[in-house]
């Protein structure tokens, strides 16, 4: 019986090593396309969680304007399915926005679901909301 008990406790332990290690990991780091079309490239991540990349939004509200790339720069905390922050300073206009969210890996394979909030200038404090956005977005990797 005590062999039995130990036999099935190693079994059991076994299990647990092999789906963890073939749980499936999140990486930021790539080219990812969200619902409207933008496109964003996470290029560098360090041990520390920070990162760099690039923005290429489809969308805007401002008229006659050339949409141009933007840097990013964030923050993530490492695990399977990291949560992150990171803000986008607009080359093409005086407005900066943040995103903040999490990647998730299932079936449908890697996402990362952000909520966001853009500011622009305002020309006074009673503009100041006016001159905010927020919204959400879902971000697919591009292979």
């Amino acid at each position: 019986m005590k062999n039995m008990i130990i036999f099935s406790t190693f079994i059991l332990l076994f299990q647990v090593a092999l789906y963890n290690c073939n749980a499936e990991k999140c990486d930021l780091k790539g080219k990812w396309k969200n619902e409207l079309g933008s496109n964003m490239t996470i290029s560098e991540t360090d041990k520390n969680g920070y990162f760099l990349g690039s923005y290429l939004t489809a969308v805007t509200t401002h008229t006659n304007v050339e949409i141009k790339k933007s840097p990013i720069s964030g923050v993530m905390v490492h695990s399977s399915q990291p949560i992150f922050a990171f803000h986008v300073k607009w080359t093409f206009s005086d407005s900066i926005t943040t995103f903040t969210g999490q990647c998730f890996v299932d079936s449908s394979g890697e996402r990362l679901e952000t909520m966001w909030l853009l500011k622009a200038t305002a020309r006074s404090s009673d503009d100041n909301w006016a001159s905010t956005r927020v919204g959400s977005n879902v971000f697919r990797r591009l292979i």
